[in-house]
Order: structure tokens, then C-alpha cells, then sequence
């Protein structure tokens, strides 16, 4: 079993495969099953470990396949400890696993420019932008997390994940209005 931990575009385990496949071909190996399994990580800057240790979720993508199950039964045993006192572990197949890494942290980001937008308007209209954050916070489809106007995101993982996000839905014709509207506010 191989398992990518990484923030990879949509398709990136279709290539380890294949790339496997051939390899143990040249090899005369092909008979030698394997499953490449996509599981990506969820953690934010300056708190690793803390959100490894104890996640949200743990998204893993296993397609269909003659190796599906026992993949599946390795990840549980895998992670059979976070899952104790309830299920954390959200199983999808590869595609979709290697696609709510990308969704999540546009969303996210999508939340800070949206935020700083109505800083700006706060600040023509004469409003506390903090006195909005906590009133649209306190709703609970909404929650306080990530609504603080600021000079934007940054980092590692938000710049790249949405300009791949975008990039990649360029590539089937189809156009993320709203992820490209996040990365114009936030580039201003």
C-alpha cells in the first residue's frame, strides 16, 4: 500500500499508480498487488501536532479494486486509536479525497476575504468590523472560525491550493468564480 499525505492535484494517485504498475511490469512483477491510497493532511500552521494528534476529521480515498478492503482495513488499524471515542475517519474514494484538500482550504480562505471585504466596508459605513465578526460568528451554520479582517492569508498551503483549485478546474473548462474572486481580494 502506498499512501499520499501530501496536498496533490486531483490525479496524482492515477499516476502513482500507473508509474507502480509499469515499474513491476519491467520488473516481471505485475502479479504483485498494491493500492495506492490518497489521505491527506489537515493541519494548520503552528499547531502540527496538536491537530495531528487530535483531528477533525481524517479524510481517506480508496477506490474500488482487488486490494480496496485490505487497504481499508490497514487504515483503520492505522488509525484505530483517534477513532475511539467516535468516528473521525471520513472514507470517499481517491478523486474525492485528493479534491477536499483543495475544497477545504479554499473555503477557508474564501472566509478571510470575505471578511476583509467587509472590513472595508465597515470602515466607510463607521462600523466596528469586530462587533460584526462576533455577531455573524454567533451563527451556528456560520461559527467564529476564520471571519478576523487582516492583511489577508498567506502561508504555505492557501496561495497555492487555491491558484491549483482554479487551475485545475481551467484545465475541464469549467470556471471557480468564487475561488478567483478570494484570490483577487486577497491579492489587494
Amino acid at each position: 500500500m502506498v499512501v499520499n499525505k501530501s496536498t496533490v492535484p486531483v490525479g496524482t494517485a492515477d499516476k502513482v499508480r500507473a508509474t507502480l504498475a509499469q515499474a513491476l511490469a519491467q520488473r516481471g512483477q505485475q502479479a504483485l498487488g498494491f493500492e495506492v491510497v490518497s489521505n491527506p493532511e489537515f493541519l494548520k500552521e503552528g499547531a502540527a501536532i496538536d491537530d495531528f494528534m487530535h483531528p477533525d476529521r481524517i479524510v481517506v480515498g480508496i477506490d474500488a479494486g482487488p486490494h480496496a478492503a485490505r487497504a481499508r482495513q490497514l487504515m483503520e488499524t492505522l488509525y484505530a486509536s483517534f477513532n475511539r471515542h467516535h468516528a473521525r475517519t471520513v472514507w470517499m474514494d481517491v478523486r474525492s479525497a485528493e479534491l477536499t484538500k483543495y475544497a477545504a482550504n479554499a473555503m477557508l480562505a474564501a472566509r478571510i476575504s470575505f471578511m476583509n471585504e467587509v472590513a472595508n466596508l465597515a470602515d466607510a459605513l463607521g462600523a466596528d468590523v469586530d462587533h460584526v465578526r462576533r455577531g455573524i460568528g454567533a451563527d451556528s451554520r456560520i461559527g467564529p472560525s476564520f471571519l478576523y479582517a487582516g492583511c489577508g492569508y498567506g502561508g504555505s498551503c492557501f496561495p497555492k491550493d487555491t491558484r491549483a483549485l482554479v487551475s485545475t478546474a481551467a484545465e475541464y473548462g469549467l470556471p471557480m468564480h468564487v475561488v478567483s474572486a478570494t484570490e483577487e481580494v486577497n491579492n489587494q
